[in-house]
């Protein structure tokens, strides 16, 4: 029988981003990679990332979150999904202020109405927490090119890591490159021994940015609130932006707020879209 044969699920998103929260604190069982690739299917409960609820581990904290990409591999951390979890509890408890647990540390979550402001943590430049193949002196822009060799499309990426890493393209225009045709090449590039989100930034003014996202274990996607802080962050290190950025994404815009004790702030909305229950067919193998 399929270890999430008859739990129920809850479908949600955050800025379009596809989020499936499975509330396992009350019978704890992992999710098979298989399993989730399966829910994932289009005529199933497409999504991109599972956010599975488990019992906290540290006094006053909601849950342990582990997240699940499409194609059943786990992220460190994803900021879209921790806004659908927040506001999920916030509707189950009434809390508005929520700590939620992640392998990537603690997320502080704040909730007003479908609006929710999450400490994403400190980010980290260094070569070897990115992590890159090897050293690499200067991260806010490191030697990596996309499209013919004698004339690149893409070049110079800024990385950071966030929970998950990061990579930054900065471009003219975001709508001029057609990123499904690099992501899938970069996300595996060597230099990136646990792949990397691929990112297309442009900069608009000293407080905007577009941003397109191909999402490592997930491909295109409306919006990814770890590549907005990432963006923000490596904006500001270029000395591109100040520390408070609004960021366009396909599906709408996310703030990200670098204060001043390096903690990232991400605020944006989140919603319901309906609940269900999981099935042994839902559940059943899928071509790969």
């Amino acid at each position: 029988m399929p270890a999430l044969d008859n739990r129920p699920f809850v479908k949600m998103n955050g800025l379009g981003n596809e989020i499936v929260v499975l509330d396992l604190r009350d019978a704890p069982v992992a999710v098979p990679p298989q399993e989730a690739r399966a829910i994932a299917r289009p005529d199933v409960v497409p999504f991109d990332q599972i956010m599975a609820l488990y019992p906290p581990k540290t006094e006053g904290t909601s849950a342990f979150v582990r997240i699940i990409n499409a194609d059943g591999s786990e992220s460190g951390a994803c900021g879209n999904g921790t806004r659908c979890i927040a506001l999920y509890e916030a509707g189950r408890t009434g809390a508005d202020h929520l700590v939620f647990e992640s392998v990537a540390g603690p997320l502080d979550c704040r909730v007003s109405g479908e609006t929710v402001t999450v400490d994403m943590g400190v980010p980290r430049f260094g070569w070897h927490d990115i992590p890159l193949a090897g050293p690499v002196d200067d991260t806010r822009a490191i030697e990596l090119q996309a499209g013919p060799h004698e004339a690149p499309v893409l070049r110079g990426p800024s990385v950071a890591n966030v929970g998950n890493p990061h990579a930054i393209f900065w471009v003219d225009d975001v709508d001029a490159v057609d990123l499904s045709s690099y992501g899938p090449e970069l996300e595996h590039h060597p230099i990136f021994p646990e792949r990397a989100n691929i990112s297309l930034a442009q900069l608009v003014g000293p407080d905007h940015i577009r941003l397109k996202v191909w999402e490592r274990g997930v491909g295109l996607t409306r919006a990814c609130g770890t590549a907005a802080c990432a963006t923000a962050v490596a904006a500001a290190r270029n000395g591109m932006t100040g520390r408070r950025v609004t960021i366009t994404l396909p599906g709408g815009d996310l703030v990200i707020d670098w204060r001043d004790d390096d903690h990232m702030l991400m605020t944006g909305p989140a919603e319901f879209e309906f609940e269900g229950r999981l099935t042994a067919a839902m559940l059943g193998a899928t071509a790969g």
